[in-house]
Order: C-alpha cells, then structure tokens, then sequence
C-alpha cells in the first residue's frame, strides 16, 4: 500500500482513532484482525473493535473504530488512488465477473507489477479494501465491482477511477431490487461512464440490452459472436486444454488451466481486456497456463472408483447454472450424473419459472439424478419431469445427509447454488466421503 499518515487518516475518517505506541503512517488496511500486519490499520467494522487489542498486539499502527464503514475506507481508497499511477481495470458483469478477474490477472502478472481483487472483494466494503492495496511500485490494478442496485457502480468508479472498464454479461440477477434485465443492464453500464476521456469499454457483442446504454464516443470493443474478437476452437482436457482466440484479426492459440468452455469464453473477455493493455497476444501464453480460479468456482476432485466432484458453490444465477450443467455434461463421459441445486436467490417475481426453466434444461441434458435445496429450489423438481431421482432438502445440512444417500463414488456429481444457501458443507461432505 502506498503509505498515508496517521494524521491524514485522521483527517479522512470521523471514527475513533487509536495509535500505536510511535506509530506515524499505515502501510496496509484490514477490516480482519486474523490478517494484521506490522504497519495496518486494522478498521473494526461491526464487532471488530471486540479485537483492537490483539490487533495492536500483532502489530497494527492504529485500529480505527468507524461511523461509517463504507465512507471511510472510500476515503482512504480515494486518497491511495490520488498517489497511484497504476492503470486500473474495473470489471463487472452478472456473471463471469470473479473468474475473468483471476484469468487477467494470471495474463497480466508475467509483465505488470499487478494488484486484483481477492476473491469476490466487489462489495462496498471489498472494493476500497482493494483500492487501499496499490502500492508505489502497482503498474495495474483489477478491481472487482458488483452492484445490487443503480447507482452503486457509479459510486465505486468515482474513487476507483478506472480507464478501462470490462463487462462480462447482462442476465437476470439482482431482480428483487432492480426488477428487470434492462435495469441490470443499466446498471452495469454504469462502469463505462465512469471511465475517462480516454477510456475503453470491452462489451459482449450480442448484448443488445447494453445498447442504450453505452456512452457516446467511447471506444467500445465487443467481444463474441459478432464482435472483434472471439473464441475460435476449444478443446478441452483434464490438464491443460487448447484453445485458439481471435483478438481483432490476430489469432492465438494458448494451453489453458481450465477444463470448462464457459471459461474460455471469460479468457476471451480477459484476452480482449489484456491487448486494450497494449500487452503482446505471444506473451499471454506464459500466464494461461498459472490460471487458479477462487475457490468454490469449478473446482474438479477425483472420487473414488473415477467418479468426479464438481464444486461450483460459491454462487449460481440462470445462466451461470445453465453453463455449469453443460460443463458437467461434457466432463461426465458416461458417468452418472448428480446435480446439487440451491436456491438461485434474488431473482424476484420470475423466479418460479427461471428455476423450472433450470430444472427442464437438466432433464433435458439427461441429467440422472437432481437433489434441489431450498424453499425455491422446489421449483427444479417441478420442472425436471423424466429425472429418475428427484428429492428436496430444506438446507445444505439436510443436502449434505441426502447426497451421500443419493451420490456414488463413480459419478459426476455438481454442487451449485446462491451464496446464502452455503452448498461448499455438501460439497466438502462429498469430498471427505468419496475424495480418491
């Protein structure tokens, strides 16, 4: 982090200050007293100041008891930025966003000192927290921008201050608050006014809801069918699979850490992204091949007798399920399969149907068995006619009891929904159970 005194922290926060013994600047911000470092300042949100003395303890230079969380570490993002040269990327998108940041950053890391988000830091709270990370010697940072409603992305560029800004794709996320996808679609849009005179925008090309929505004289490159730049080939493979990219009529082709084509298309967004960086298209094999999703996102564990573990639980929207049932699909090669699903949460008035939708597509792709968990997950089975196996769960503890009921060691088996249904404990129960 790019140091900031103690009295200019002062000035920016309205929180109550302690100061370590001699302590004079910070030189990092944490909101987890587990994660103090010489030289912090540890922010204690919510209970947080409950650890202030082992904060200092563990060598923090002053612990800040805010009044406004989300106000104040803006302020001190806002002020690290001030100080920063790095160029910066903002990246959003109702799908695809966490994974396509992990790819970039494994591109762009061989050639710039490069900063990310950690894993899903795109909240008010994990946005600055990764601003507040830049330091003197950061020549790109990747900063990670969710949104639940309008407004929210406005806001974040406004002390992020991106002058590229990727959107990964439009789908029917966030429903409760915002109602409709082409309120989804404005607000995503929210991040290529953010971005400068001299900015670029990178857009799915066969996002017609972005349209109307994009700001007139940026320069706008699409990526997929129609657009610039595309993926050509994917051949998958347990290892290291081959793909061939087109990026504005120059053709690579890269190995890649990443066995699911959902991804290879995030690698063609971050592709895009990474030559808009003026980086070499033959430098990014070197990076392709160090690619580590966050956790939770696809993680593929051999079971027993050459069954397979797909752990997909860190979130689930309708067209983010929809890629991971083809994925499993593909990687299931003969191999009987078994689809954990949550409760794909805030899609609002629609959300009945999106989850029979979901249901008749895994019916539809022959899926064998399909244990749906949460109140809306009911809505899977009601759609799923002709699955042989069928059964509800309430919760992931009761999920995690019926799997192992439900799944053997020689299948396929995918483990996918919201945040807040919690599906890594069936996952991990699985894994404890069956892992080879």
């Amino acid at each position: 982090m790019i140091p900031l005194s103690l009295e200019e922290v002062a000035r920016l926060c309205a929180g109550e200050l302690t100061r370590a013994d001699g302590a004079a600047e910070i030189t990092g911000v944490v909101i987890d007293s587990r994660r103090v470092k010489k030289g912090d300042l540890f922010v204690a949100v919510n209970r947080g100041a409950e650890f202030a003395p082992e904060a200092l303890q563990s060598g923090a230079a002053a612990v800040l008891v805010p009044k406004d969380a989300e106000s104040e570490l803006t302020a001190l993002a806002g002020a690290v930025r001030a100080r920063s040269s790095a160029r910066v990327v903002a990246i959003t998108g109702s799908t695809g966003k966490t994974s396509t940041k992990d790819i970039l950053a494994a591109l762009c890391a061989p050639h710039l000192n490069t900063v990310a988000a950690e894993a899903s830091f795109n909240n008010e709270l994990g946005i600055p927290l990764t601003v507040c990370r830049l330091g003197v010697d950061t020549e790109l940072a990747l900063v990670e921008i969710g949104m639940r409603g309008l407004g929210q992305i406005e806001q974040a560029c406004s002390f992020v201050r991106p002058q590229i800004g990727l959107i990964t794709g439009i789908g029917p996320v966030h429903l409760e608050l915002l109602g409709t996808i082409e309120r989804v679609a404005q607000a995503k849009a929210e991040v290529l006014l953010g971005l400068g005179p001299n900015g670029i925008g990178i857009v799915p090309a066969d996002e017609p809801l972005l349209e109307p929505f994009l700001p007139d004289g940026l320069d706008i490159r699409r990526f997929g069918p129609g657009g610039s730049s595309s993926l050509v080939s994917f051949e998958p493979a347990e290892d290291l699979s081959r793909a061939v990219f087109e990026i504005e009529g120059e053709r690579v082709e890269l190995e890649l850490a990443l066995s699911a084509r959902h991804q290879a298309q995030n690698t063609l967004a971050a592709l895009v992204t990474y030559r808009a960086l003026g980086l070499p298209l033959e430098g990014a094999q070197e990076g392709a091949r160090t690619i580590r999703l966050s956790r939770w996102r696809g993680e593929e564990t051999p079971l027993l007798a050459g069954g397979l573990l797909i752990n997909d639980s860190y979130n689930a929207n309708p067209t983010s399920l929809a890629a991971a049932l083809e994925h499993q699909a593909g990687l299931a090669a003969g191999r009987r399969r078994v689809a954990v699903l949550g409760t794909m949460a805030e899609l609002g008035a629609d959300s009945e149907r999106y989850h029979r939708e979901i249901g008749r597509f895994a019916a539809e792709l022959g899926v064998d068995a399909v244990l749906a968990v949460g109140d809306e997950a009911r809505s899977y089975l009601e759609g799923a006619d002709g699955v042989q196996q069928r059964e509800w769960a309430p919760d992931a503890e009761k999920a995690a009891e019926l799997a192992l009921e439900m799944a053997r060691p020689t299948d396929c088996v995918l483990v996918k929904g919201s945040r807040v249904v919690g599906l890594e404990l069936v996952a991990t129960t699985l894994e404890e159970a069956f892992a080879a």
